[in-house]
């Protein structure tokens, strides 16, 4: 049974992961947090929190809110800064097996630069994810993902700054993502993810105010299911490198879904928080599936769903 991925095939050095789950951005920490209840050595790989050029505090409390069958968010992109992460937590990842993709969040495409450029040649980094789907900062992040022209400026700047393989992770708050999509890949994108969290709010009439405390924040979980397979569906099916799929996935079932929609692996975010196993129970999902259903490369499954339905 081969369970192996290649998110970057068309990159001179390639991600190749040993099994398509991934840890996503911003549910995880720095992966180090994980380690005392899953051995985190089995995942495919780990996406670390958003990482901008200088440490955030984040968004007012309350910072997060549940929603039916999801989550609410507004963290802020709280993080220690490019500069603690090159020096104390990279050391930690070049000895482990799971590589760790860093998530890069800016205000500015000179922000953007500075942080893909700083980060080149750092051991310990397998890989960038270039956030410009966040909607929970003020300026930047979100606004570069919502237009195909910015989208392609980010995209250049990041991809001539940097020569690790590139993954963009895309917002379901644009109009247009297919579009989207192929800006970031004409623009040397090795590898999409979809999607980021949907932007909403919730009221608590009680207290007479907005939730959470930023006014606004990302929707997660089950609730967002279904807009990110059909997404992960559209997208897969206008471009020609792999698409990470992201939003809801809470099983195995889960992941097989989001491969059939046309993704070569997943993302798993909230799941995290309810279950910090979630990972590794979707990851032996997956090897359940494959073994009962004769399945030899995990490959076979993506994008079976194209077949299906057609008229």
């Amino acid at each position: 049974m081969n369970l192996e991925v290649q998110l970057a095939p068309r990159h001179p050095r390639g991600l190749r992961l040993r099994n398509p789950v991934i840890a996503a951005s911003g549910t995880f920490g720095y992966g180090e947090e994980f380690e005392g209840v899953i051995d985190i050595q089995r995942l495919g790989a780990i996406v670390c929190k958003g990482t901008t050029l200088k440490a955030r505090e984040g968004n007012p409390q309350p910072r997060l809110a549940e929603t039916p069958c999801g989550l609410l968010n507004s963290i802020g992109l709280e993080n220690i800064g490019l500069g603690r992460l090159i020096s104390e937590k990279a050391p930690v990842w070049a000895g482990w097996k799971t590589p760790v993709i860093v998530n890069i969040a800016g205000g500015s495409l000179a922000e953007y630069r500075k942080l893909a450029s700083s980060l080149e040649g750092v051991v310990g980094v397998a890989a960038l994810e270039l956030n410009i789907s966040c909607p929970n900062v003020r300026s930047g992040g979100m606004e570069f993902g919502m237009k195909p022209d910015l989208t392609a400026r980010v995209t250049a700047a990041v991809r001539q700054a940097n020569s690790l393989p590139l993954i963009v992770k895309l917002s379901p708050n644009a109009g247009d993502i297919v579009s989207i999509a192929r800006a970031a890949v004409r623009e040397g994108a090795d590898a999409l993810c979809l999607i980021n969290t949907l932007k909403g709010m919730a009221i608590d009439l009680a207290k007479k105010r907005r939730l959470p405390g930023f006014g606004s924040g990302g929707l997660s979980g089950p609730a967002i299911k279904p807009v990110a397979l059909y997404q992960v569906y559209s997208v897969s099916g206008a471009v020609d490198v792999p698409v990470i799929g992201c939003g809801g996935i809470e099983c195995g079932r889960d992941a097989l879904e989001f491969l059939a929609a046309g993704a070569a692996a997943v993302e798993v975010g909230t799941a995290s928080f309810t279950n910090p196993r979630a990972t590794i129970d979707i990851l032996d999902g997956l090897e359940k599936h494959m073994a009962e259903n004769d399945v030899r490369d995990v490959g076979e499954l993506t994008g079976v769903a194209r077949a299906w339905n057609i008229v």
